[in-house]
C-alpha cells in the first residue's frame, strides 16, 4: 500500500535534539494544505463536544479524546508510517510503537483580567500547569512521547507549549492537576535551574514532540481566537500492562504483565 499521508520524516538532527532535551520542534511536519482539511474536521468535532469544567485539566483546555477512533482523517494521520518511524527513532531502543491516545485540544482565549476568567463569557481557559504525562499511565516502561500538531497558526502568546530541557532524565516526579497550585514547579523548585524552552511561534502544520517524562506546560491564550491542535501519543509496542487503574484502560480486559494487544492500541507501521 502506498503511503500518501503528507507527513515528512524527521531529520537526524531533530532526533538527536529530542534525545538530548526531551522535546523538539518539528517545522512543517504536516503539509499545510492537509492541515486545512484537518482544521475543518476538528472544528466540527469540537463544536459538538460537551463543555466540561469540573477539573483543573478542563480549566486549562477543552478536548475531544480518541478522535482517531471516529474520524478516518485523524486515524490515518496517527498511523502514518512517517510518524511511526519518527517515534521509534526518538524512543531509542524500541522496536516499534503503539498509539496510546489521540486528541483534539482547544485552548480558548482567557477572559477578563490576567489570572481570571470572565463569568459573563464562559469557555475561556487558563494556563496549563507544568506537568509530566507519564505518572498516570498503566505501562511498565516510560518510553512514550506525544506529537503536538498546530492546526492553526499558534504564536507564543496563544499558549504554545514550553518544556524544561533535560527533565526527562530525572524519572517520575509525581502527579500534577491534583491540587490547586501544586504543579511540578512547586513540588520541585530545582527544575528552575534547567533550561526552559523559548516561547515558540508555530505555523499551522508545525509540531512539537515531547517525552512523557518531560516537564511541560503552557501559558493562557492571550489572543482573540482559539488555539487548536491535534495530539497523538505513542508508546513502546512491547510495553506490558501493569493493571494500574486508568479510565482509558479500565474494563478492556487487558491482562496484567502482557502487551497491549487490543484494537484501541494499534501498532504503527514504520517500515519504508
Amino acid at each position: 500500500m502506498v503511503d500518501d499521508t503528507p507527513v515528512r520524516d524527521l531529520t537526524d538532527d531533530e532526533v538527536a535534539f529530542f534525545e538530548d532535551n526531551g522535546w523538539v520542534r518539528l517545522p512543517r511536519l504536516v503539509d499545510p494544505d492537509h492541515v486545512a482539511l484537518l482544521r475543518k474536521r476538528a472544528l466540527e468535532h469540537l463544536r459538538e463536544r460537551p463543555r466540561a469544567v469540573a477539573s483543573p485539566v478542563d480549566q486549562a483546555f477543552g478536548q475531544s479524546r480518541d478522535i482517531a477512533e471516529t474520524d478516518e482523517h485523524f486515524r490515518k494521520l496517527a498511523l502514518a508510517p512517517a510518524l511511526g518511524r519518527g517515534a521509534t527513532r526518538m524512543l531509542r531502543g524500541v522496536s516499534g510503537v503503539r498509539v496510546q491516545v489521540t486528541n483534539l485540544l482547544i485552548k480558548e482565549p482567557q477572559r477578563g483580567l490576567p489570572g481570571t476568567r470572565d463569568p459573563e463569557r464562559p469557555g475561556g481557559h487558563g494556563a496549563t500547569e507544568f506537568h509530566q504525562d507519564f505518572p498516570w499511565m498503566p505501562m511498565d516502561r516510560s518510553a512514550m512521547l506525544t506529537v503536538w500538531l498546530a492546526l492553526v497558526d499558534v504564536p507564543a502568546d496563544m499558549g504554545s507549549l514550553r518544556f524544561y530541557g533535560g527533565s526527562h532524565r530525572y524519572g517520575l516526579l509525581g502527579r500534577s492537576f491534583t491540587r490547586d497550585g501544586d504543579d511540578q514547579l512547586s513540588q520541585h523548585s530545582w527544575l528552575g535551574r534547567l533550561d526552559l524552552s523559548p516561547p515558540l511561534d508555530l505555523a499551522a502544520g508545525d509540531a512539537t514532540a515531547h517525552h512523557a517524562l518531560t516537564v511541560h506546560g503552557a501559558a493562557a491564550n492571550r489572543r482573540d481566537t482559539a488555539r487548536l491542535s491535534f495530539t497523538v501519543t505513542y508508546f513502546d509496542a512491547d510495553a506490558l500492562y501493569t493493571g494500574t487503574p486508568y479510565r482509558q484502560t479500565d474494563g478492556l480486559g487487558l491482562a496484567v504483565n502482557q502487551p497491549f494487544e487490543h484494537p484501541g492500541f494499534p501498532v504503527v507501521p514504520h517500515e519504508g
